[in-house]
């Protein structure tokens, strides 16, 4: 009998992953009897499923990340590459996006459950990996960004208040009263944007906020981010089977934008206008791009776009970039940075330096 001919490694599915993620290794003449064994940086990995042409297999723990190789024991002299992220920051308690400054410090959450006094708000993750304590005594810190001045801003869902943080560390109030605040976001002019999760998307002048647009309650947190066009992309989980990307204009008009996602949350874009939006549900979950969003929506309709999935990950919240070109994302617990060669579309007007 002849011997069956050597497997074949064709592509991997995503090309960006972290630990416990679920990876497709596509490829031609896969044995299923013996089952091949599979090493993803010389680890062996678990084999979720398998067919002659796809291997399904979960990225194991420990890895270095990086530029991974990922190799089977039935296709000698054939390697693929996978990147993988590495855990940056743990114990923290996300729910939004993390945040980069223009230095490259990452500043993250603790926020805890609803009411709960924590000892530290804020930590800043530097840029060797260690990390400081940074502001206490915001209550369930939520949300992050930075107004076009460089100003870290932050909301809290329990008082439903936004806080600006200045030079010296101290934290004041720019505007309260916002309900259960969480998704924040600056426009072009400087003017805060803010999510009540009940439904709300607010517009804070002056430290006064009006009712931008209306949008189905969230269960967990709305998540906000302004497109290079000037329109608002949000996103909030319900109760549904499937939720969508939120596309607002600036007049306040509401498209859906997509609705194919099962758990949308963190949503960022890059410096080339495309959009990231980040899936949490299980089993496919991770960080999914459009290529283009198109012009400013005005509420107009089109046909719906297609996102990529970039990132393998379960459980993810949020994300980041930094303008070195590194990705940061994040599950409730934990920040990975990922080597992605992208970086982020910086707030309007913005005062930030390349670095």
């Amino acid at each position: 009998m002849n011997d069956p001919l050597p497997s074949r490694i064709t592509g991997v599915r995503p090309l960006w992953a972290v630990e416990g993620a679920r990876l497709t290794i596509l490829g031609d003449g896969f044995s299923l009897d013996p089952l091949p064994d599979i090493r993803i940086g010389g680890t062996s990995a678990r084999l979720a499923s398998a067919s002659s042409q796809a291997l399904n297999v979960m990225v194991p723990p420990g890895l270095d990340g990086g530029r991974t190789s990922i190799r089977i024991d039935t296709a000698p002299g054939e390697t693929a590459y996978v990147e993988v992220g590495a855990p940056l920051a743990t114990g923290l308690h996300q729910v939004d996006n993390p945040a980069f400054d223009a230095d490259g410090n990452l500043y993250v959450t603790f926020s805890g459950s609803r009411g709960q006094d924590t000892p530290i708000s804020i930590f800043i993750v530097r840029r060797d990996g260690s990390r400081e304590p940074f502001i206490n005594g915001i209550p369930n810190p939520t949300s992050l960004a930075f107004d076009p001045a460089g100003r870290l801003h932050i909301s809290s869902r329990f008082d439903g208040t936004v806080y600006r943080i200045d030079e010296d560390g101290t934290s004041k109030v720019v505007a309260s009263e916002l309900g259960v605040a969480c998704g924040i976001a600056f426009d072009r002019e400087g003017t805060l944007f803010v999510g009540d999760r009940s439904g709300s998307v607010l517009k804070v002048s002056n430290g006064k906020a009006e009712i931008l647009a209306t949008l189905p309650g969230s269960i967990a947190a709305f998540h906000l981010a302004f497109g290079p066009g000037g329109d608002l992309f949000v996103t909030g989980p319900t109760l549904g089977t499937h939720d969508s990307v939120y596309r607002i204009s600036p007049e306040g008009r509401v498209a859906v934008f997509y609705d194919g996602f099962g758990r949308p949350q963190g949503l960022a874009f890059d410096d080339a206008g495309r959009l990231y939006v980040v899936d949490a549900l299980a089993g496919r979950g991770g960080v999914y791009r459009f290529d283009a969003v198109g012009p400013a929506s005005g509420g107009a309709e089109g046909p719906q776009p297609q996102p990529e999935q970039l990132v393998a990950a379960g459980g993810l919240v949020g994300l980041a970039f930094n303008t070195d070109g590194t990705l940061a994302i994040a599950s409730s617990d934990t920040v990975y940075l990922l080597h992605a060669g992208v970086r982020g579309l910086l707030p309007f007007g913005s005062l930030i330096a390349d670095r």
